[in-house]
C-alpha cells in the first residue's frame, strides 16, 4: 500500500500543459526500472489523489537514486491533447511501500537582494536603514494613490528612520497616461530626489483631474510634461537635460523594470516588497506592521511599541485588477 503522497490539484497539471505551448510531444520515458505492477500502483494512486482527468496520459520514467536516504526518484509526465508537462519528480521508497514528494529551496540569498532599490529616488530612512520597502507603482492607479496618501505617511511616522521607501515603475496598459507619468517622473528623479517625490506626490493627489472632464490622453500627457518642467525649475535642475529627457520619452528602463517585476510575480499595483517579502491585495494595516516588525527583529532591531487597535483598522487599499503591462 503506497502512502505519504502529497496531494496535487489537477489545475496545476492543466496550467503546466497550457504553458508548454505548441512544442513537440516529449517522448515517453522508459519504465523498465519499475515492474508493470508497481508502475500501475503508482499511476492509480497519483490519479486518485490528484483527480487527474481520464483523458490525461501518465508516463512514469526511470527509477534513479535521489538525495533523500531510503528513496529513489521517478519522473512522472502528464500528457493531454498532444502536449506534455515537464517531468514532476516523485520519491519512491526503496521497499516500494511509500510514494512521496520532496521540494528543495535555495535560501542562501538574502531576500533583501530580490528587489533592487538602486538608482531610484528614496525617502524615509537612510540608505542603511534596516528595512527597505520597494513599491511597484502606477501613477494612474487610484489604489496606488490611496496607499500613497494614507499608508506611507503612517509608516514614516511610526518607524522614523528605520524604514526607507523606494518606488519603481509598473504602469499598467489599462492606464493610458501611466507610462508617460513614469517616464516624466524618472526624468526629474535622475536630476533631483526631492523633485521626484514632489512630482509623484502631486500626480497621485490629482490623478483624477489629469485629462480634464473629457479625459483626454493628449491633455493628460501635456499636463504631465508641464508639471515636470515646472518642478525642474523649482529644483533648479539642468533644464536642457530635463527637456531632452521629456521629449525623448525613452521607455527602455521602465519596460525593463516591468519585466523584472513580472519575474517576481507582480501582475497588479500596488505591490510592496518589505526586505524582499511581497505584500499585495487588501490587507489590514496590522499585517503590514507585523511584517515590518518581523523584518526589524531579523535585523537585530527593536520595533516601535504596538499600535492601538483603532490605528490598525484601515485596510491597505485593494490592488487594481490584474493586467499585464504593455511591452
Amino acid at each position: 500500500m503506497l502512502t505519504a503522497v502529497r496531494t496535487f490539484r489537477v489545475a496545476l497539471f492543466a496550467l503546466s500543459l497550457a504553458a508548454a505551448g505548441c512544442h513537440a510531444q516529449v517522448p515517453a520515458q522508459s519504465a523498465q526500472s519499475l515492474s508493470p505492477e508497481m508502475a500501475r500502483r503508482v499511476e492509480v494512486l497519483i490519479r486518485s489523489k490528484s483527480n487527474v482527468p481520464p483523458d490525461y496520459t501518465i508516463q512514469i520514467g526511470t527509477r534513479s537514486k535521489s538525495q533523500v536516504p531510503g528513496f529513489d526518484e521517478i519522473p512522472v509526465t502528464f500528457q493531454a491533447n498532444g502536449r506534455s508537462t515537464k517531468p514532476v519528480n516523485f520519491l519512491l521508497s526503496t521497499d516500494g511501500n511509500t510514494l512521496a514528494q520532496f521540494t528543495k529551496f535555495d535560501i542562501s540569498a538574502d531576500p533583501k537582494t530580490f528587489v533592487s532599490p538602486a538608482n531610484r529616488p528614496s525617502r524615509g530612512g537612510p540608505a542603511n536603514a534596516p528595512v527597505m520597502i520597494v513599491e511597484f507603482d502606477d501613477l494612474e492607479c487610484p489604489f496606488c494613490s490611496k496607499m500613497h496618501a494614507q499608508l506611507f505617511p503612517a509608516l514614516t511616522d511610526r518607524y522614523k528612520n528605520q524604514v526607507r521607501i523606494v518606488y519603481r515603475d509598473f504602469p499598467l496598459d489599462i492606464h493610458p497616461w501611466a507610462m508617460r507619468a513614469a517616464i516624466d517622473t524618472s526624468c526629474v528623479g535622475a536630476l533631483s530626489n526631492d523633485g521626484y517625490w514632489n512630482l509623484v506626490d502631486y500626480i497621485h493627489a490629482h490623478a483624477a483631474e489629469l485629462g480634464g472632464e473629457e479625459k483626454s490622453i493628449a491633455k493628460a500627457n501635456a499636463t504631465l510634461d508641464s508639471l515636470t518642467v515646472d518642478e525642474g525649475k523649482r529644483q533648479k535642475v539642468d533644464a536642457a537635460k530635463l527637456n531632452a529627457c521629456i521629449a525623448k520619452q525613452d521607455d527602455t528602463v521602465v519596460k525593463a523594470t516591468i519585466k523584472e517585476a513580472e519575474a517576481l510575480g507582480v501582475d497588479a499595483t500596488p505591490a510592496l516588497f518589505i526586505n524582499g517579502e511581497k505584500l499585495s491585495g487588501a490587507q489590514p494595516m496590522e499585517f503590514l506592521y507585523r511584517m515590518i516588525d518581523d523584518a526589524l527583529r531579523a535585523e537585530g532591531q527593536v520595533p516601535p511599541p504596538p499600535v492601538t487597535p483603532a490605528s490598525t483598522a484601515a485596510p491597505v487599499p485593494t490592488t487594481t485588477p490584474a493586467a499585464k503591462p504593455s511591452n
